[in-house]
C-alpha cells in the first residue's frame, strides 16, 4: 500500500504572472506515484487528486470546460464563488460540487482569506479543454498544448 500524509507534502505555486489565476497545490496523486505524461493506465491512475489553496482575489484557473474529464470539488476552508453557464454561486467550507464534461466552470476566491479545496478528477486519455472567454483550446495527448485557430474543413491540406 502506498501512503502519504498531506501535511508532509509541500505546496507548489502555479499560476499566471499577475496572479489573476493562481493556486498553491499539493499534488497528492503524484506523491502516490502517478506519472502524468505516461500513457500506461497503471502509471496514469484512474483519477487525479490535488489539494489547492487559492489566495484572496485569485481564480483557480480561467473559465473552461473539459471534453471528457469529470471534476469533483470539496471546500475544506474559506469560500468564494463558482462561475458556470448559469452565472455564479457562493461556496463555503463543507460544500461539494461536480462538473461533467462540457460544463464550463471557474472557481474564484472573492473573500479575504485563503480558499482551500480538494479536487478529484478522472484521468481520461486524450482530454482537451475549451476556454470560452479567450477562444483557446488545450489538448493533452500526452503533451499539453494551448492553441487558437480558425475552423478548417476536414479535408483541408489533404488533396
Amino acid at each position: 500500500m502506498l501512503k502519504v500524509n498531506t501535511a508532509q507534502i509541500g505546496w507548489q505555486p502555479h499560476g499566471s504572472p499577475n496572479k489573476r489565476f493562481f493556486r498553491d497545490e499539493k499534488k497528492l496523486s503524484e506523491a502516490l506515484g502517478r506519472k502524468p505524461k505516461s500513457m500506461d493506465l497503471l502509471e496514469r491512475h484512474p483519477f487525479d487528486v490535488e489539494m489547492a489553496r487559492v489566495p484572496p482575489g485569485s481564480a483557480l484557473c480561467p473559465y473552461h470546460s473539459h471534453s471528457a474529464q469529470w471534476e469533483f470539488y470539496h471546500v475544506i476552508s474559506g469560500g468564494g464563488v463558482v462561475r458556470d453557464q448559469s452565472g455564479t454561486v457562493e461556496i463555503e467550507s463543507g460544500d461539494a460540487f461536480l462538473f461533467k464534461p462540457n460544463e464550463p466552470h471557474q472557481v474564484i476566491n472573492n473573500r479575504t482569506d485563503d480558499l482551500i479545496l480538494y479536487i478529484i478528477a478522472d484521468n481520461p486519455v486524450g482530454e482537451s479543454c475549451h476556454y470560452p472567454d479567450s477562444e483557446k483550446w488545450a489538448v493533452r495527448a500526452p503533451e499539453y498544448r494551448i492553441m487558437r485557430g480558425d475552423a478548417l474543413d476536414y479535408y483541408d491540406g489533404e488533396e
